[in-house]
């Protein structure tokens, strides 16, 4: 027994010291990358002690403790070492914002140096540093709509859906009437698996911007996945009246095939294709058109197009234009799905004995 609690003791205390070792280690790393001029006299000295990196507005207010130059000449970099609650940092002396403890800090000047580190952030990719930056320019003005905006857009991207939908919800009380928080509440509604919440919106988004194909389109796209195929046709169809693209036609062309409306697949089908063909635009999730300057907006559709036509017209007695239909989509690239019905069609052609 005596030899067990031995080795525990001895095992307790070499994780100790394993632990201990680590904690030394991240200190370490932690002040050679914050605070490089530890135990180095400044070389300049500052008269105003109170400031904030405009780069790190998170950080709060901070005490400089001294001014450092790096580099020779033209490359001569000038840097401050600061005290934050966060730990010590170096940072460019010419983030830099000097604190007048003798007046407020007005919101609007908050609001705007935080959305000015959140935008950086974002630029670089860092959502979640974006986010809970802007969460500090909310505090300031619960009501700024482009706070709002850039928060929402932060937490989608970073993958907080839950978060982003709170600051989409916030953002779509701020702006009642128009159509753009409601389009972004879809999206959100979607990525989360809400589809009923997601239709509501993107029926929110047509009824305050009735003029956008695109919030027509995805519509009916939300109301064919919650199996309510004539509102989806009937969405489709507005979206196709207003503006057509490739995605929305061979999107009508399923709700039509749903419904039993053969006719209607084809003609729709059709559409694609002459859209496709004819350099037709493709909306994007924003709903605005993407434009490709060499071969045409659509141009990557038009193999699902010619597909889709293919089998719409293998649903009917024009097997030739079928067959003709999948020659078209073999010829833009390889389809299993569609050599097999090339050959089921092939199959199924009377033959006809050659003139004598």
């Amino acid at each position: 027994a005596s030899a067990a609690a031995a080795r525990e003791a001895r095992a307790e205390a070499g994780r100790r010291a394993y632990e201990s070792r680590m904690r030394e280690q991240e200190v370490g790393a932690d002040r050679r990358r914050h605070d490089p001029f530890a135990g180095q006299v400044p070389d300049h000295s500052v008269v105003h002690r109170y400031a904030r990196c405009l780069s790190y507005p998170e950080w709060g207010v901070g005490t400089v403790t001294g001014i450092y130059f790096t580099g020779e000449g033209d490359a001569m970099q000038q840097w401050a070492r600061m005290r934050f609650a966060a730990g010590v940092r170096t940072v460019p002396a010419g983030s830099l914002q000097f604190v007048d403890f003798s007046r407020p800090d007005p919101g609007a000047e908050r609001v705007q140096r935080f959305v000015t580190a959140a935008q950086h952030a974002m630029a670089e990719g860092e959502f979640k540093l974006a986010a809970r930056r802007l969460i500090y320019a909310r505090d300031a003005e619960p009501q700024n709509t482009a706070v709002l905006r850039l928060m929402t857009l932060a937490f989608w991207q970073g993958g907080d859906l839950t978060a982003a939908a709170r600051a989409v919800r916030d953002w779509a009380r701020a702006e009642r009437d128009r159509p753009a928080p409601q389009r972004f509440a879809a999206r959100i509604y979607e990525d989360m698996g809400a589809l009923d919440l997601a239709a509501e919106a993107a029926q929110r988004a047509v009824e305050r911007g009735p003029a956008d194909a695109g919030a027509w389109e995805r519509l009916g796209r939300l109301r064919l996945r919650l199996y309510d195929r004539r509102a989806a046709r009937d969405a489709l169809e507005r979206a196709r009246e207003i503006t057509p693209s490739v995605e929305g036609l061979l999107d009508l062309a399923l709700a039509c095939q749903l419904a039993g409306d053969i006719g209607g697949e084809v003609t729709a089908c059709e559409q694609a294709v002459v859209l496709a063909e004819g350099g037709g635009e493709d909306r994007t999730e924003d709903g605005d058109a993407a434009l490709d300057a060499s071969h045409g907006a659509a141009a990557p559709l038009l193999p699902a197009a010619w597909s889709r036509l293919a089998h719409a017209l293998a649903r009917t007695d024009r097997a030739s234009d079928a067959v003709e239909a999948c020659e078209r989509a073999l010829a833009l690239g390889d389809d299993p799905e569609v050599s097999d019905l090339r050959e089921r069609l092939r199959a199924l052609e009377p033959r006809v004995l050659p003139a004598a």
